[in-house]
């Protein structure tokens, strides 16, 4: 005979859970249904947000440049002392050699007493003639020890200075590969930014950005700042002037951070870059470069060739054009070009 069951009854915990899940999911899809989409931020949403990456970035590759201008002079130091302490070393085996054999040659001469050694030979005066000779060289020796002495401590100390130049070397390397990798993420940031705009948003923008580039070229090489003794723009010294000049010739040339020329510039390469050709050496980094010459207060002092320091961690430098505008490396995905001097919150001048 066939059993008859009746069907098992769902308890009441469970019923009570289904019937949360389903509210939960009618309720998700009527948010999500009701929500409104989100929106794609414009054009200048995008290149304000892209300009503030840009500036973050260019911090960091100053830093970036300063690191790297350490880990150089270290690199220098770390080679001059290895070098003395190999040198050292040298000098230390020699002397070292030396006393050895003075110390063989007296080993050699002194096999029995001095005392009975004169009672016993057949010529004195001869013997007394080798004992003096002794004499002379357990002063000799002696010397030598001392020098030897001196000469490990010197070779101890140099060691020690070398190592921690080597320690100091590791942690700058360390340094420079986070510096490294901060302006890396933020270009990286900055162009998906830029990836996200249509080709049409794009052209307009760098369209935008070549007209007021064109236009402060103009406004530069249109009688700036005339002086009205000669109707020519005040200028800087001789070598101001010729690093200003080399800075012209790489008008066009990209911007690539931590780069120093000749093809490519960031902001301070390019400034330490043309004083190189006019035959002057000046701090690789705008910071350092900020305190190199004497400070210029106020824009209407300034002259042509001047080197113009920008923002208050002093992150950013470029030449003084005349007429209101610089001549700089300005950021990634720019050139060398003019621009308003007014388009960066300006802190002085400096004269070299």
């Amino acid at each position: 005979m066939a059993s008859h069951r009746r069907p098992k009854q769902p308890n009441r915990a469970r019923v009570t859970v289904l019937t949360a899940t389903a509210a939960a999911a009618v309720a998700l899809t009527s948010q999500a249904a009701n929500a409104a989409p989100s929106e794609k931020p414009s054009k200048d949403e995008v290149k304000s947000k892209v300009d503030k990456l840009y500036e973050e970035a260019e911090k960091a590759t100053e830093k970036y440049n300063g690191a790297k201008e350490k880990q150089q002079k270290l690199e220098k130091q770390v080679d001059t002392l290895q070098d003395k302490v190999a040198r050292g070393q040298d000098d230390l085996n020699e002397l070292r050699s030396g006393v050895g054999s003075l110390a063989s040659a007296q080993y050699r001469s002194g096999g029995i007493d001095p005392s009975l050694q004169l009672f016993l030979s057949s010529d004195p005066d001869n013997y007394l003639d080798k004992a003096s000779a002794l004499d002379q060289l357990s002063t000799k020796q002696a010397e030598a020890l001392k020098k030897i002495q001196a000469k490990q401590r010197t070779l101890a100390q140099q060691r020690k200075e070398a190592a921690d130049k080597l320690e100091d070397l590791a942690t700058t390397r360390t340094e420079l590969g986070k510096k490294k990798r901060e302006v890396q993420g933020k270009l990286g940031e900055a162009q998906r930014l830029l990836n996200s705009l249509s080709a049409k948003e794009r052209a307009a923008l760098k369209a935008k950005e070549d007209r007021a580039s064109r236009a402060s070229e103009r406004k530069a090489l249109d009688k700036p700042d005339t002086d009205t003794s000669t109707g020519q723009a005040p200028k800087g010294s001789g070598r101001a002037s010729s690093a200003y000049a080399a800075a012209q010739s790489k008008i066009g040339s990209p911007y690539v951070y931590g780069a120093s020329g000749p093809s490519s510039f960031d902001c301070s390469g390019l400034t330490s870059w043309a004083y190189a050709q006019a035959g002057m050496t000046i701090p690789r980094t705008s910071q350092a470069q900020a305190n190199y010459g004497t400070r210029i207060a106020s824009q209407s002092d300034l002259k042509v060739g001047d080197l113009v320091i920008f923002y208050g961690d002093l992150h950013h430098v470029g030449f003084y054009a005349g007429n209101g505008q610089v001549l700089h490396a300005p950021r990634s995905g720019t050139v060398v070009r003019y621009e308003s001097i007014n388009n960066m919150p300006f802190q002085f001048g400096v004269r070299i």
